[in-house]
């Protein structure tokens, strides 16, 4: 079921995609050379808690799965989404993919995006790049009256024009009353197809693209999902309102 919110539901939407925005912005300011994923994570479960908010992906369960034990995921370099906060310094050259969640008001906000750690190679620059603006050329046509996978095919044959891997096996959803709503939102697809658009959904967009293939795996904790073949990875996601006919992001700063 695809949710259309009301005006006083999308008003509890913003308030927690301002603080998922401010939240990242903290975070990637302290990203440094020698600091720790589990340092990262504090910074931002500390700054969300302060906004009488709480972390949406701690203690989050899917699929049968163990409990999320972070507040961000912390995805480093092969890794693509999920990553687990830990002892794992980040060194020169490393690309970090940073997401957050967070629910205040029993309405929650999703957005995520990679920062290189000091000096990184041109080809994860690259990636980088290309991935963040595949999301913006995806936002671009979630219009009222157009059809959901206008979004996935403008991120994929921008991604794939570049020679990079779209992931397949993950994708965007719906989010506001719950984290993971109707309707999926894949990153792949044909123009023209899937349910059409309509003012008033609110939508988690994120490209996860990788500089190798498509192809990813899961790691033995269960939650950290890696490039199949080693590469680099990236991940950029806003969520976003479509009014008045167009999108509007609510987790921009």
């Amino acid at each position: 079921m695809i949710y259309i919110k009301t005006k006083k539901e999308i008003d509890f939407i913003r308030e927690s995609c301002k603080i998922v925005a401010e939240t990242l912005q903290l975070v990637k300011a302290n990203i440094k050379i020698g600091i720790t994923t589990a340092e990262l994570d504090k910074i931002a479960e500390d700054y969300i808690l302060s906004n009488d908010a709480k972390p949406a992906f701690k203690g989050y369960s899917q699929g049968g799965a163990s409990k999320f034990p972070g507040t961000i995921c912390s995805s480093l370099n092969d890794e693509v989404v999920h990553g687990i906060p830990g002892n794992v310094v980040l060194t020169e050259g490393d690309i970090i993919s940073i997401d957050v969640g967070v629910i205040k008001n029993g309405y929650y906000g999703d957005a995520a995006l990679t920062v290189a750690v000091g000096a990184i190679s041109d080809e994860k620059r690259k990636l980088m790049d290309v991935t963040e603006k595949s999301l913006y050329l995806g936002i671009e046509q979630a219009v009222e009256g157009g059809k959901l996978h206008d979004i996935s095919a403008a991120v994929q044959s921008y991604v794939e024009a570049n020679g990079f891997g779209i992931v397949r096996d993950l994708c965007g959803h719906g989010v506001g009353k719950f984290l993971h709503e109707d309707p999926s939102i894949p990153n792949y697809g044909k123009k023209g197809t899937g349910p059409k658009l309509k003012n008033g959904m609110t939508l988690a967009i994120e490209p996860m693209v990788n500089l190798g293939t498509f192809e990813v795996t899961t790691g033995k904790d269960g939650w950290t999902v890696l490039t199949a073949d080693g590469s680099p990875s990236a991940h950029f996601e806003h969520t976003i309102l479509i009014t008045n006919g167009k999108p509007e992001i609510l987790t921009a700063i």
